[in-house]
């Protein structure tokens, strides 16, 4: 499969992303580095070869989240709370032969193979910010391919206005998904259809030039740059289009904490957190948060 780099103007410069060493200490990757050609991880599983790592804008200068970090320090609610423990819970989900039915509003309903999906498209390198609600932010190097070359393929209707998307549900490895019975399980989320063809919005199955880890959502994930983390799906199993707003995860469990569009704005407080500060995991200081996370240029004309 071919690499694809494309400097964008969103595009962080290299400073940027989140230095490997820190974001992950797990034992299973720290022998991955990027420096492994495409033969050495075509000999695992079906994965190209990494790129080099993207220039990116905006132009401030952003330190690499370290992977040694980023694989410690995760949300993943489906497998509890405890952010530095939850690399060892998911490793329990079993990714073989994953499938994502796709339906709804959409021309042919159809199951996809994640397998082949992830070789249908040339794959890209994206290096974004993420921004947690919780007031934290990380700068990641994902691989992967823009969600709109999927929903094209898809060929949603007409009437179609609203993307779903929705995680597995297996409580019996997901335990807090069977202590937790009562709330709306499986864990969905939700884009405009505008939002899902934008060209940040991005579908990975990578990060650090090799495949997802469990922790970040393997096999496949939502990546949405300019909104608040809980957005961004991960382990996708259903997608499905709409004429009507989807009710989501967090919406339907606090609607007036939580709101649809969960766009990053340090002028709004959001569900029980200060957004105008962001912590930097491995790091004392604080650093400002930016409108959109930083990528107001691009998105801003979606939201009059």
């Amino acid at each position: 499969m071919t690499w694809i780099k494309t400097p964008k103007d969103w595009e962080l410069p290299n400073q940027e992303i989140t230095p490997e060493d820190i974001y992950l200490r797990r034992r299973e990757f720290l022998s991955t580095t990027l420096k492994f050609s495409a033969a050495a991880l075509m000999s695992m599983q079906p994965f190209p070869s990494p790129l080099q790592a993207a220039e990116i804008n905006p132009p401030e200068k952003v330190e690499y989240t370290p992977e040694s970090i980023a694989s410690r320090f995760n949300n993943f609610y489906e497998f509890g709370v405890e952010k530095d423990q939850l690399w060892k819970s998911a490793r329990k989900l079993q990714t073989e032969n994953w499938t994502i039915e796709v339906g709804g509003l959409v021309k042919k309903p159809k199951t996809l193979e994640v397998d082949s999906l992830i070789h249908r498209f040339p794959e890209e390198e994206r290096v974004y910010r993420l921004r947690c609600v919780e007031a934290w932010s990380v700068v990641i190097p994902w691989l992967g391919f823009p969600l709109r070359l999927l929903i094209d393929q898809l060929e949603p209707l007409p009437s179609a206005r609203y993307v779903k998307f929705t995680t597995f549900l297996l409580p019996n490895i997901a335990l807090p998904q069977k202590n937790r019975f009562w709330e709306p399980w499986p864990y969905t989320e939700g884009l405009t259809l505008e939002e899902a063809r934008h060209d940040l919005t991005f579908m990975a199955t990578g990060i650090y030039g090799h495949p997802l880890p469990g922790q970040h959502g393997a096999p496949i994930r939502l990546v949405v740059p300019w909104k608040y983390g809980f957005k961004s799906i991960k382990s996708i199993v259903g997608i499905d289009f709409t004429d009507k707003m989807p009710e989501t995860f967090y919406t339907s469990l606090s609607p007036l904490e939580y709101d649809f569009s969960a766009n990053v704005n340090p002028a709004i407080p959001y569900a029980r957190w200060h957004q105008a500060f962001e912590r930097i995991p491995g790091k004392e200081e604080t650093e400002e948060t930016l409108l959109y996370n930083g990528y107001a240029e691009q998105v801003a004309s979606m939201y009059p």
